[in-house]
């Protein structure tokens, strides 16, 4: 069979020359989107030119528009904002002011723009393309061109990336800028509760958001916010009444503080503006409790990119690249954006017309269209922000008389009480009586089980580690102690939420069913470990704080080594023998080299890394940065390569190393882990919901079937749930890692951005593809 792959070798850019700008309202992660663009363009021999402060200098020409060097992107990707500048621009919005723009760009050769920016920016983009040969004509008839040169740059082609922090423009699941933004709201937020629990306040917080409440829905989600009002769900015309009830009740329910978050463009059933000064006055009135404003504003565009958004900026970099090599003059304008995890190519306008629409809906008072529009992430988090906010303190919900366990097992990871609380009020609600076992499979044996109520997981979402305790004891010495304690608290169903010690647990518990018929119950792990090397599962919760921790650390590192020049920082992450966090922290931090067990390396490979970083040190960049993971090889330990290191870069460089060790496991969950943990976990409850109703049968629960007892893992583009027997195949159980790993596939990214040369396999990436109009609900999406 003919190899159908297509690698990046066979693709040149010799010839080309590819403008890139920033425009419209800036975004943290557009610095790491201009590094990715400007280093893959020179990657493939295509020269690459910065059009500095957006379409004004593209009109204004001059010293605006710059050849941009390898060099000239370094240290760019841990900096906010964008270096190249953004402005709004009156000019490009007249004809004069396109044609002189156009003028610009034949001057400087470039037939290639990348453009990275909002809706508007992205819009004006492919109306100047739409225009480009009738610019060019009347150039050639001013005189002002040759036909020579009209014909050489007969077109225009255009890939948009969409960097805004307010995540308004539809056919993308996350915009560059989101989750930064997210990281600045969930500080604030985290600051002010210490605050308000001290006073017995009540605080509204505005963000920003205009035309879309992403931000304050996920973060009402993240931080477990009180209410929420957005844009694209205005409250029912009786909210004042319903939220003064909601804040009195959960007063009256031990909790000190109330959170109410406001996105700055919420509207009521009238389209009136809700304001954060009415509300104030609203509870003060109504309640008397002691209320404060704050409007965070400019502080969310601010700040340094999260890991998050310098991983996405620079794969999106990176794809726009390939987009501008591969189009033809047919080829309609693009925009690069993520599904799932997956790189994906959408036509711009189908994008733009979808935002458009959504505003429509919104203006025209079409409410759930709008909400539909928005698509599945957007409506996924809203659904679930529903799933949580039932909470009545009389008993309207139903009574299931089912008993339901949770318990975590194996270390610690950020998010694993936000996946907690999400699983017992969620399991409340369905009507179930929720037991929490302490110290996973140990306090489960010892019969450390005891009911846990609604108020019991008030603010355990920003809490880091594990509330409930967590060990990597496995139950099978101790499963008949363990059945007894099933039946003894008539437990129906168990919800584990934890590392590979979960998986390994949950298999040996279903092995276990023919002897003890106690766990023929319907059983779910959720994946939770910093390691993120869970068969079944491309993510799982407590990775993104940990590869924070990684980015911010080795941001500091970097710092450090600019200021004393020539140096090189090896740097030891954790993972297990799964490179992940190595490979992605790499890639985020700018490493230029990770050193990880799934790509063995020799002796020759570390030679190599050290001629490369030689010859870095002659250029303007006199730093470099290695990660290693802690299994990375068993005998070039990370002490064998700073020894080698410092050996063989005598007289060039000098070296330092530093063990990250277990502050990657610690701290304040990220706001992805957080929002990531409450979905996941919710929607780990509903099925354990469905189970029960499907395995009840002669006044009991019974359910011995292989999926009955599944993992919930997030695949490519969606939530699955799969028969944990089944990922048997897929395990390399001795070195605790999944036999296929897709992130994989980054590795060569990260050495491309750091000037090697290495093969990449571009097959995944080409095909455009078409925005889905919204569907009936299928709840395949997360």
């Amino acid at each position: 069979m003919p190899d159908s792959r297509k690698f990046i070798e066979n693709l040149s850019g010799a010839g080309k020359t590819i403008g890139v700008l920033t425009s419209g309202g800036d975004a943290q992660g557009m610095n790491a989107a201009v590094r990715a663009v400007v280093r893959m363009g020179i990657y493939v021999g295509a020269k690459v030119y910065f059009v500095h402060e957006g379409y004004q200098g593209m009109v204004d020409g001059g010293d605006n528009i710059k050849e941009a060097s390898w060099e000239s992107v370094s240290s760019m990707l841990q900096v906010g904002g964008t270096v190249i500048g953004s402005a709004r621009c009156k000019d490009f919005r007249t004809h004069e002011g396109r044609l002189r723009a156009a003028l610009n760009l034949v001057q400087h050769g470039i037939t290639n723009l990348c453009v990275i920016g909002g809706d508007g920016s992205l819009t004006g983009a492919n109306l100047f393309r739409e225009e480009w040969s009738g610019l060019l004509n009347e150039l050639v008839q001013s005189g002002q061109i040759s036909e020579e040169a009209a014909q050489t740059h007969s077109t225009l082609h255009i890939v948009g990336m969409v960097g805004s922090i307010d995540n308004d423009f539809c056919g993308t699941d996350m915009t560059i800028g989101t989750d930064s933004a997210l990281h600045r709201i969930i500080e604030v937020v985290d600051a002010i509760m210490t605050t308000a629990q001290s006073h017995q306040r009540t605080f509204v917080l505005e963000v920003m958001g205009r035309h879309c409440g992403y931000l304050a829905l996920v973060s009402a989600l993240a931080c477990g916010a009180d209410w929420v009002l957005i844009p694209e769900l205005p409250p029912q015309d009786d909210w004042e009444e319903q939220m003064c009830q909601k804040l009195s009740e959960n007063r009256a329910d031990k909790k000190r503080l109330n959170i109410i978050i406001v996105a700055e463009g919420a509207i009521d059933q009238n389209n009136k503006p809700i304001t954060t000064d009415l509300i104030k006055d609203l509870v003060v009135r109504c309640l008397g409790f002691d209320t404060r404003v704050t409007i965070l504003g400019h502080v969310q565009r601010g700040g340094t990119p999260s890991a998050f958004d310098r991983i996405l900026a620079s794969r999106m970099g990176v794809e726009a690249v390939l987009a501008l090599l591969e189009a033809s003059p047919g080829t309609p304008a693009c925009v690069v954006s993520l599904c799932g995890n997956q790189a994906v190519r959408v036509p711009l306008m189908e994008c733009v017309q979808m935002t458009q629409e959504v505003q429509k809906a919104m203006d025209e008072m079409r409410f759930e269209d709008a909400v539909k529009l928005r698509g599945r992430s957007f409506e996924n988090n809203l659904n679930t922000y529903k799933l949580l906010s039932h909470h009545k303190i009389d008993t309207e919900l139903p009574n299931s008389t089912f008993n339901v366990a949770v318990l975590n097992v194996g270390a610690p990871a950020a998010g694993m009480n936000a996946a907690v609380r999400s699983a017992i009020r969620v399991g409340i609600t369905e009507g179930h009586t929720m037991f929490a076992v302490s110290d996973g499979f140990e306090g489960f044996y010892k019969g450390q089980i005891k009911e846990i109520k609604w108020g019991d997981v008030g603010g355990w979402t920003g809490q880091g580690g594990s509330l409930l305790g967590t060990k990597r004891t496995l139950p099978a010495k101790h499963i008949d102690k363990i059945a007894e304690q099933m039946r003894i608290h008539n437990i129906n169903a168990l919800l584990l939420i934890g590392g590979f010690e979960a998986y390994l647990g949950l298999m040996e518990l279903q092995a276990a069913r023919s002897k003890h018929t106690e766990l023929c119950v319907p059983m779910v792990m959720v994946p939770a470990t910093v390691s993120n090397n869970i068969p079944g599962s491309d993510l799982s919760i407590g990775a993104d704080t940990a590869l924070n921790a990684i980015t911010d650390t080795c941001d500091r590192i970097k710092q450090s080594a600019s200021g004393t020049k020539r140096r090189v920082f090896i740097i030891e992450t954790m993972g297990g023998y799964c490179g992940y966090l190595a490979t992605v922290g790499g890639l985020a931090a700018g490493a230029d080299a990770a050193y990880i067990y799934e790509e063995p390396f020799d002796i020759r490979d570390l030679q190599s890394n050290v001629e490369h970083l030689t010859e870095k040190m002659k250029t303007s960049i006199q730093r470099g940065l290695v990660l290693r993971n802690e299994n990375s090889s068993e005998n070039y330990t990370t002490d064998f390569i700073y020894q080698l290191y410092t050996e063989e870069g005598k007289g060039v460089f000098d070296c330092r190393k530093n063990v990250l060790g277990h502050m990657q496991q610690g701290g304040a969950p990220s706001p992805f882990d957080r929002n990531f943990g409450t979905k996941i976990a919710a929607k780990a409850m509903l099925w354990i919901s469905k189970k029960l109703k499907e395995f009840y049968k002669e006044g009991r629960v019974f359910a011995n079937t292989e999926d009955s007892a599944c993992l919930l893992g997030m695949r490519r583009r969606a939530l699955v749930f799969q028969p944990v027997v089944q990922l048997k195949d897929e395990t390399d159980f001795v070195h605790r890692i999944p036999k296929e790993q897709w992130w994989l596939r980054l590795r060569p990214l990260m050495k491309i951005l750091a000037k090697y040369k290495t093969s990449y396999d571009v097959s995944d990436s080409g095909q455009l593809e078409h925005i889905v109009r919204p569907r009936a609900k299928d709840g395949s999406a997360f």
